[in-house]
């Protein structure tokens, strides 16, 4: 367990601390196809509703996304995107006036409509590889960015071989990002980081990411980490081991897993009910992992359920100073 350095991010005019305690960041999919919610909150009336249930759950700000970066999933255009996500980002702007809202896109054109209507931070999941002019929408607005590193697209993130050394690689890539952004212009003060789990890597380099992610804390920067719902983790949850015999398809849903090695005769809802519970606890789990080693900010879908599992965390971090 190690000591957690604390940070000041400014965010709309407010000098916000970082460290002091784990700061939990809602997930808003605005997507038909995710690999999460499957499109539950496409429409834009029900996204809204979700955004305000995520904060009254205890999500500290809302990560709204207009375009899927499950495994697989096809990039779809800047106006499609907007199309998507201004409604929902101007209208959690007027409902929630003082909750951050962070804009998760690639395109420069994106970040700055959203910044426009209402968000107040960016979250780059292509470290700035996609769309380098958005680090200069980063510049102009003074807002945070968030840089996180993935090995390629989402389209063929997961069809490529792994690397053989996950940290090389991994720290490679981020400081690549960041020097994109301060030669941008990007203040450091600015910069947020997030290794990508789930993202091109293997389900035993995602733990071993997560075991040492202490070694981030060479770039003096916070740290985001999001590996709610993911299939490395609902594996481990599900029984498998570190190492699969095969690639998992995109999209494999455990419920089958649970189905039958708990009870065969049961049926698809009552195992997606059992299987939901268990795969809660594997994400709290996760998140109590990232925190004890040194995440500033969880990724979450479920606040709810994950909260106070962030609670604990952060009392264990509070009674070793």
């Amino acid at each position: 367990m190690i000591l957690r350095p604390e940070f000041r991010v400014e965010i709309d005019g407010r000098k916000i601390m970082i460290g002091a305690r784990t700061l939990v960041m809602g997930v808003l999919n605005v997507t038909p196809d995710s690999f999460s919610d499957g499109g539950r909150y496409f429409d834009t009336e029900r996204a809204v509703q979700h955004g305000l249930e995520l904060a009254r759950q205890g999500a500290d700000w809302i990560d709204v996304g207009g375009e899927s970066t499950r495994p697989g999933a096809r990039p779809v255009t800047a106006d499609e995107e907007l199309r998507r996500l201004l409604p929902v980002i101007r209208a959690l702007r007027r409902k929630l006036p003082r909750v951050p809202i962070s804009i998760d896109t690639t395109k420069a054109q994106v970040a700055e409509s959203a910044l426009d209507s209402g968000a107040n931070i960016l979250n780059d999941v292509s470290g700035l590889r996609f769309d380098p002019r958005l680090a200069e929408v980063a510049c102009q607005s003074g807002v945070p960015l968030i840089l996180m590193y993935s090995r390629h697209s989402p389209e063929t993130m997961q069809r490529k071989p792994f690397v053989r050394d996950i940290w090389r690689t991994l720290t490679n890539g981020l400081e690549s990002s960041i020097r994109r952004a301060l030669a941008a212009g990007v203040a450091r003060t600015q910069l947020i980081l997030d290794p990508g789990l789930g993202f091109g890597k293997s389900r035993r380099q995602n733990f071993e990411i997560l075991a040492g992610l202490r070694r981030l804390q060479r770039f003096h920067l916070p740290l985001l980490i999001g590996a709610s719902r993911k299939s490395f983790v609902q594996a481990i949850v599900a029984g498998e081991g570190l190492d699969p015999s095969r690639v998992p398809r995109p999209g494999l849903r455990y419920w089958r897993i649970a189905r039958s090695h708990n009870n065969p005769s049961k049926s698809r809802c009552e195992a997606n009910k059992e299987n939901t519970s268990l795969l809660t606890t594997g994400d709290a789990a996760t998140v109590v992992a990232a925190i004890l080693n040194g995440a500033h900010i969880v990724r979450v879908h479920d606040p709810r359920a994950i909260v106070p599992a962030v609670r604990v965390a952060d009392a264990l971090l509070a009674a070793i100073h």
